[in-house]
């Protein structure tokens, strides 16, 4: 009996003996509180779902990426996003937990920089153009704008090939002719207008804000927003990352000059009586001039990095060093760039962030005025320097000075030094509200020194003595600059989800002050010793100048934000920010912006219709922006101090108001209306977006005629008297696919039209611009026309014998007018060519731009181009209207087309002297696409580079503008300058064409 019970309870023991440890492990087993940030490529992910595997349990990230989730600490979270691949992490006790997605479509469902904040692209309700920071590594180019050509749409850059120089950058057309055309760029949330410090290689990514959604940043957004961000350190181990390229620029079109012989031959119709061969200072060979001045350049490009850290803090440190010679002999650049980033988590609620960098330039400039064009006009029959290092005497030749003597005798270098940096410091009191403050500062130190060498006109200088161009004295001028912008914001951040609403509320102030100062000064007879270079060691009895200015501005700032999603289908989005400028007398001015989404493809009837399709949303704004980029003072009466006025026989000194100015003077705003579509197709293979936009700028800023009698001295008032308009469509599309095991291919492009139009000049003055030497103003922005149209006679051909011209009106005295002079339209019927005459001949402005790529990945080698090209524009060929002397030369491709007597041509004329009037002779089309980039790398496989500890390491080839297709026959069909007077070439700097070599390691 006793041994059946036994054997009754034995399995019944062995039962409850188990039941007891599993209970027992429940109870060891204890809930913890995980905190951490999902981000994608550094940045916060708000949105992404975070649940502990195998429960109901769950939550959201909130708009920076952050979450916080009570677990068992031996469970799983699982970290899931659309459009991201799934991420499983095992607790294993930790309190905090960071993730980095990968995105599975890198399309739609990126993470945007929208201002303040971040968004999901798809819940986005305005146009914003995203690049990537490897993409703009990619090309050997200083500054980030440059490499950003023809990638987003709406977006156009004019490069220079000048070292250290910012390319113009124009979002969605020209709003303004006279309070300033260029974007605001917002670096880490530091506002500036120059990124020339920024190490490319530090950048995560670039947003172009180009609709109503840049209005968040208030009046300095008029033009547009770029947002830099830069990159940070992770928790783990220890990264360091060396990028670098090496190799040389060469300008790559140059236009060809006439020959000796080409140029003996034009002498003879133009200045007959000058028996050029016969000169003194003349030799028996060609001068190319360009080759005397221009060269192959060196360039470098050296990177490093080191980034790591821990749960409670990270780190990206970074160190750039660039060098850039030019392709003028004279010219040179070199620039240090440090950055450090860090991340603090103080506490589980409070987080500090700093991010401060630092950059040193050294500048050798080159003067583009009278020297540089020079280089255009001097005779071919004058040698440039002879193997003694004495110079061909150009002036003595009747020629224009030796530019090679003026460019070696003139020492101009800028030193700069830069600091930027922002702190900030957030607090989460509760899951769904940031609170956060920061304060930024942009501090900047330049000094120009320009040193002048004496040289006279005898043999010690020249090979030939005499001439006119000589300097009896040296001169030093100095310039100091020093500028500090700091900026404030406090905003408050709530974000939360009820059901199917999710929204996201933003409020907060900006405070913003910007100081600067110049100091300038100059003597003569400064010693030639370069370390006695100093205004003290001047003649102090033959001051030249001496100078100081300086500037302050002051803006206040509240903005509001609302992002409300239903569903994942509709979107909502509205802001106003109220802006207080000291450029005013009516200080302040509010700035709204709304903007609706609606996410078809989430839509049964879209499903159901249209399969193909991945995603399909519809999206438009609305709003309103202010722009204060005007002098401080052009609204107050100034006087001018120390004015002499005659009493009698005595001098009085006294003050005096100088201009006339409108007191009343107030913002132009630009009103811009956006509709556009986005998609994905194919299994996210095809992706694209069109846009519509129509912005108009009220109340700009232009001249109005003022009667002589108020004493002002042009006799013209600054006010608001204009409108511009600017209407446009963007289109870009994308694919990407995979063809077998390995062969990865990419393939895309944009395309933007745009209209500018001037409207109600209402009793403005017509605005004159783009001087050309001896032929004066050739643009005029008025009613009803583009920004900086060239206004010029319209030539119609050319006079081939003496009784056509006696039956025809001309231009000037008509017993100076000769068969093979042009002939112009007599537009006002007068029987006279006059200014009433012009003709407005197009402009600058493109009617398209464009750009696109083509990327290929197999096997460890990668290769990627890109193209760029724009359609329509004009430009007015300055360089060959600039004729002051007989003597100046011509190129080469005109000496052989001009009319003569036993070569006739209807094109051409037999001569270009400085009584040719500015024409349509001179406008060319300014249409062109260029070869932009072409890289070619190969990455070595990791299995190589294990034994050595190197994760990885590539090299790569890399050109830069290697052709450009073109019609003009200038140097390049890219002239950046300001809006009034763009697309003249008179002293461009050559367009540079870069090869290099480059490596990339990281440990």
């Amino acid at each position: 009996m006793l041994k059946l019970l036994s054997s009754f309870l034995a399995p019944k023991h062995q039962i409850l003996t188990i039941l007891l440890c599993l209970w027992s492990g429940v109870l060891l087993a204890k809930d913890i509180k995980i905190t951490g940030i999902v981000t994608d490529n550094g940045i916060g992910v708000p949105g992404v779902t975070v649940k502990v595997k195998g429960t109901a349990t769950g939550t959201l990230t909130d708009v920076e990426g952050k979450y916080s989730i009570t677990a068992d600490e031996n469970a799983t979270l699982t970290f899931s996003f659309i459009g991201f691949n799934t991420v499983e992490e095992n607790i294993a006790n930790r309190t905090q937990i960071n993730v980095n997605l990968t995105a599975a479509s890198q399309v739609l469902d990126e993470v945007i920089v929208v201002g303040y904040g971040s968004q999901r692209k798809r819940d986005l309700t305005g146009s914003i153009g995203k690049v990537k920071g490897e993409e703009l590594f990619k090309q050997p180019v200083q500054t980030a704008t440059q490499a950003l050509q023809g990638k987003v749409a709406g977006v156009q850059i004019i490069a220079s090939g000048q070292p250290n120089t910012q390319p113009q950058v124009r979002i969605r057309g020209i709003g303004s002719a006279l309070a300033g055309v260029n974007p605001l760029y917002v670096v880490d949330g530091v506002l500036t207008d120059d990124i020339r410090n920024i190490n490319n290689n530090d950048i995560v990514s670039l947003e172009v804000l180009k609709d109503a959604s840049a209005s968040i940043y208030g009046v300095r957004a008029a033009n547009g927003v770029i947002l830099i961000t830069t990159k940070k350190g992770k928790a783990g181990e220890i990264k360091v990352n060396y990028d670098g390229n090496t190799g040389f620029r060469q300008a790559a079109n140059l236009v060809k000059m006439a020959n000796r012989d080409q140029y003996l031959d034009y002498l003879k119709e133009i200045a007959p009586t000058f028996n050029a061969a016969a000169s003194p200072h003349a030799f028996a060979g060609t001068t190319d001039w360009y080759d005397a001045v221009l060269r192959r350049g060196q360039q470098q490009n050296h990177n490093i990095s080191v980034s790591g850290g821990s749960e409670k803090s990270t780190f990206y440190i970074s160190g750039g060093y660039i060098v850039d010679n030019g392709i003028v002999t004279t010219n040179d650049f070199r620039r240090i760039t440090f950055r450090i980033n860090n991340d603090y988590n103080i506490s589980k609620r409070l987080k500090l962030t700093t991010q401060l960098s630092y950059t040193r330039g050294n500048e050798k400039g080159v003067e583009l005025g009278d020297t540089y064009r020079s280089v255009y006009r001097a005779s071919p029959m004058v040698i440039a320097k002879d193997e003694n290092g004495k110079y061909g005497n150009t002036s003595a030749f009747g020629n224009v000075g030796n530019p090679l003597l003026s460019m070696d005798t003139r020492n101009d270098r800028t030193q700069t030094s830069r600091f930027q940096g922002n702190v900030a410091l957030e607090y989460t009191p509760i899951e769904w509200l940031k609170l956060r403050t920061a304060f930024s500062a942009d501090n900047g130190f330049s000094n120009n020194r320009v040193y002048l060498t004496p040289f006279q006109t005898d043999l010690n200088t020249y090979i030939t003595s005499g001439g006119n161009q000589r300097r009896l004295n040296s001169q030093l001028n100095l310039t100091e600059n020093r500028f500090l912008r700091w900026i404030a914001d406090n905003t408050a951040t709530f974000a939360k989800s009820f059901g199917k609403h999710d929204v996201t509320l933003l409020v907060g102030s900006i405070t913003e002050k910007f100081t600067t100062n110049q100091i300038t000064g100059s003597r003569i007879n400064v010693p030639v010793n370069e370390d006695l270079w100093y205004l003290g060691l001047g003649n102090p009895d033959s001051q030249l100048s001496n100078g100081s200015t300086g500037d302050l501005q002051t803006r206040q700032s509240f903005v509001g934000r609302l992002n409300y999603n239903f569903d994942g289908k509709y979107l909502l989005t509205a802001s106003l920010r109220r802006d207080g400028s000291s450029k005013f007398v009516q200080r302040w001015g509010n700035f709204p912006t709304i903007g609706a989404g609606w996410v078809l493809s989430e839509e049964s009837f879209i499903k159901n219709t249209l399969p193909f399709l991945d995603f399909l949303k519809l999206r438009g704004s609305w709003g309103k922006v202010g722009n204060d980029n005007i002098e401080s003072a052009a609204y107050i009466l100034t006087a001018g101090v120390n004015v002499p006025y005659y009493f009698g026989s005595t001098i009085a000194y006294g003050s005096v108001i100088q201009d006339i100015k409108d007191q009343n003077l107030r913002w132009e705003a630009s009103e811009q209306a956006d509709i556009g579509f986005e998609f994905t197709a194919l299994n996210n293979r095809l992706s694209g977006e069109m846009d519509y936009y129509n912005k108009k700028v009220n109340d700009a800023l232009a001249y109005r005629i003022i009667p002589a009698i108020f004493g002002d001295p042009d006799n013209q008032l600054l006010t608001n008297v204009a409108s511009f308009v600017n209407k446009g469509i963007e289109l870009s599309l994308n694919w990407k696919d995979k063809i077998g095991k390995g062969f990865n291919y990419t393939f895309g492009g944009n395309i933007s039209f745009n209209k500018n139009q001037l409207l109600g000049l209402n009793g403005g003055q017509a605005l004159l611009a783009g001087s050309v030497g001896q032929q004066g103003l050739v643009t005029r922005t008025d009613n009803g026309r583009e920004v900086g149209s060239f206004y010029v006679l319209n030539a119609i051909g050319v006079f081939q014998n003496q009784a056509e011209i006696d039956a025809s009106p001309v231009f000037g005295t008509r017993a100076n007018v000769k068969p093979g002079d042009l002939k112009y339209q007599d537009v006002d019927g007068n029987n006279v060519i006059d200014a009433n005459d012009k003709i407005y001949a197009g402009s600058y402005q493109p009617k398209a731009y464009y750009g696109f790529n083509l990327g290929l990945d197999f096997k460890g080698f990668d290769f990627s181009t890109d193209f760029y090209g724009s359609y329509g524009g004009k430009i007015y060929n300055g360089k060959r209207a600039f004729r002051f002397e007989n003597t100046d030369n011509l190129e080469a491709a005109y000496a052989d087309a001009r009319w003569k007597a036993d070569r006739p041509s209807n094109t051409d004329p037999r001569i270009i002297n400085s009584a040719t009037p500015a024409s349509t002779y001179f406008i060319e089309s300014g249409d062109f696409i260029r070869l932009n980039n072409l890289t070619l790398g190969y990455s070595i496989p990791k299995g190589l580079l294990n034994k050595a500890k190197i994760e990885r390491c590539r090299v790569y080839f890399v050109a830069q503008n290697l052709f450009t297709i073109s019609k003009f026959s200038g140097f390049s069909p890219e002239l950046p300058a300001g809006p009034l007077e763009s697309g003249i070439e008179l002293n461009t700097y050559p367009t540079t064409r870069t090869i290099a070599v480059g490596l990339n390691l990281g440990f």
